[in-house]
């Protein structure tokens, strides 16, 4: 499955390499992370690490492979 995670803000490269199995473009005053993910439990753990860095995430989606 591949996601689409929108960040509020322009994430620094130390931020965006806190998730290294994604790739990140900033655009319009946020990051996108993007990338496959391997299962519900990886997702859950993308997210936990999101809120871990104080990080507002603005949307969350599936996209098509």
């Amino acid at each position: 499955m591949r996601y689409e995670i929108r960040i509020e803000g322009h994430l620094s490269e130390t931020l965006a390499n806190a998730f290294p199995e994604l790739e990140h473009v900033v655009m319009s005053g946020q990051t996108v992370l993007f990338g496959t993910v391997i299962d519900e439990a990886h997702l859950y753990g993308l997210l936990t690490r999101c809120q871990s860095l104080g990080l507002h995430v603005m949307e969350m989606r599936q996209i098509p492979e």
